[in-house]
């Protein structure tokens, strides 16, 4: 069940994948939280402004907590992003030793979403976190987002059909 303070993260999350997708990324946003409640590290996706397929905010959140963080803060860290971990990311937050994961949206809501949106599919399969990384604590959707993460999905595929990108 998700707190006022997890919904509270996960808007932040929304509006860092807002900014991703009006810098032209796919929107997903993500935030690094101790167990203190403070927010250690913030990204938003970054593939296409920084052309490198690799830079999804998870990712990069958890190659930040591996460098700056001890194994025990690792663990009691939250991830809080916008939507579910990709399979590579939800690798890397695994072996980062990272804990808890919230997420607005899921793997499953973006498979059918792209669908519906009649988009390609994606190079890599939509797992849900616990099929790739079964340990880890993992909380989502959120309901009352899932509708905005939606539509800058729908935004983003605008976008990329008026640059003529497939």
């Amino acid at each position: 069940m998700l707190s006022q303070t997890d919904v509270d993260h996960l808007r932040r999350c929304v509006a860092l994948a807002t900014e991703a997708c009006h810098e032209g990324d796919s929107p997903f946003g993500s935030i690094l939280v101790s167990s203190s409640g403070e927010i250690l590290q913030e990204d938003r996706n970054r593939t296409v402004t920084l052309a490198d397929p690799t830079l999804h905010p998870e990712f990069t959140l958890a190659r930040w907590a591996a460098k700056n963080l001890s194994q025990d803060e690792r663990a009691k860290a939250t991830v809080y992003t916008s939507g579910e971990h990709c399979p590579m990311c939800a690798a890397a937050h695994a072996n980062a030793g990272l804990g808890r994961i919230v997420y607005a949206s899921s793997s499953a809501q973006l498979k059918l979403w792209r669908e519906e949106l009649g988009l390609p599919r994606l190079k890599v399969s939509t797992l849900a976190i616990k099929e790739v990384a079964p340990g880890l604590e993992v909380d989502g959707p959120c309901g009352e987002l899932c509708g905005e993460i939606r539509e800058l999905h729908v935004l983003r595929a605008e976008n990329d059909a008026r640059k003529g990108v497939p």
